[in-house]
């Protein structure tokens, strides 16, 4: 039995809607053909090495799903029988791990978590009818995601081609409170423009996520470079002679951050210490400046493209703490920045405001449950 991808060689890419933009061309660029916009992502068709360049190099995409199986459902009871009629041995053993994670809409099966548990019992009673044994559920670290979407009624099951979420890039090793989606931060970069010609700076650094992003991108380090796995190395038709082969032409195209490019600074010594480590999981992270400092003792800034990602409230303390923050950062700007381009990420809209500059534009971008904005100020 072939599986569904295999037919068609369409598969899904999910992202925030306000990437879509940037994920279509991004997907154009790494070998995906016949893209179609949808509701959740981006529909595209792709061969082998596109499928592998994707999942290892996509800056703005979540996850990749490899469908294995489309129809019409309006019952737990089909959905048991046509995942049970899967050969599922042939993506993975009684030895391996699973993980569903399921999403269901407008349909006559309402409970998300009761479909996935019923997904999980076809899987597992599968195996144990031809095996003897069934492999275990694993739900933070899985060798396999599977996906289950319902929708008026029609199902789709997939396979995750980038074994879980591509925002879970491998350097945050140090986290504070509140960080930014490496997903959103990439998006902040590419909006931004930032090409390596004036330097780049972030004054409110926290724990680098901004930084590690630029550098990445500069750099040209796919954004899967540190994952150990991939959910296509489980496809029955995984070619790893092939995904070697994918890997190493676009590692071979990694250059090194010269110094002087990239400078972050914060207000707190353990933000400093936490960019510090995670910048340097990435090849020349070390080159990156960072120093501890108040954004009120910054002077001189010229010639630059600044980054930031303000804290909102939801690590600060009363509210007119934040208005105070807002009023050094609009100090800062105004006062010691000339030819300065600024990005600032509100993660709170009602902040904006309190920055009295007027901006050039101001673009939606959720962050997790936030719905922020960048916002783009120029300083001449």
């Amino acid at each position: 039995m072939a599986f569904e991808y295999q037919n068609t060689k369409r598969f899904f890419a999910q992202m925030m809607d306000e990437s879509k933009g940037l994920a279509l061309r991004e997907l154009a660029r790494l070998g995906a053909q016949n893209t179609e916009m949808a509701k959740r992502g981006i529909y595209f068709e792709a061969d082998h090495a596109a499928l592998y360049r994707i999942s290892y190099a996509s800056r703005f995409i979540s996850r990749v799903h490899a469908p294995l199986i489309s129809f019409p459902c309006h019952s737990t009871n089909y959905l048991y029988k046509k995942a049970g009629e899967l050969p599922w041995a042939a993506i993975f053993s009684v030895k391996h791990t699973f993980a569903i994670f399921s999403n269901v809409s407008n349909s006559k099966i309402t409970h998300s978590k009761y479909a996935a548990l019923v997904l999980k019992d076809a899987i597992v009673d599968r195996f144990r009818k031809h095996f003897g044994k069934r492999p275990s559920i694993d739900r933070i670290d899985p060798d396999v995601f599977i996906n289950l979407h319902i929708n008026h009624n029609h199902a789709t099951i997939s396979l995750e081609t980038t074994g879980g979420s591509l925002h879970r890039r491998g350097y945050r090793k140090e986290s504070l409170e509140a960080p930014m989606q490496e997903t959103v931060a990439a998006a902040v970069i590419q909006f931004s423009q930032w090409d390596g010609k004036m330097p780049l700076y972030d004054p409110m650094c926290g724990t680098g996520t901004l930084l590690c992003e630029a550098l990445m991108s500069y750099c040209r380090i796919p954004p899967g470079y540190l994952r150990a796995k991939f959910g296509f190395q489980h496809l029955p038709d995984y070619d790893d002679q092939l995904w070697q082969r994918t890997k190493n032409e676009l590692d071979a195209r990694i250059r090194e951050l010269p110094a002087g490019l990239l400078f972050g600074s914060d207000i707190a010594q353990e933000a400093i210490d936490a960019s510090n480590i995670n910048l340097k999981q990435l090849p020349t992270g070390a080159n990156v400046t960072l120093e501890r400092r108040d954004i009120r003792e910054i002077t001189g800034m010229h010639d630059a493209i600044v980054v930031m990602n303000p804290p909102y409230g939801v690590r600060m303390g009363s509210p007119g703490d934040i208005g105070v923050l807002y009023e050094h950062i609009q100090d800062f700007l105004r006062t010691h920045c000339s030819n300065v381009e600024a990005y600032i990420y509100f993660g709170n809209r009602s902040h904006i405001r309190k920055v009295n500059i007027k901006p050039v534009w101001k673009k939606p971008l959720k962050n997790g449950g936030l719905d922020g904005r960048l916002v783009k100020y120029v300083i001449p």
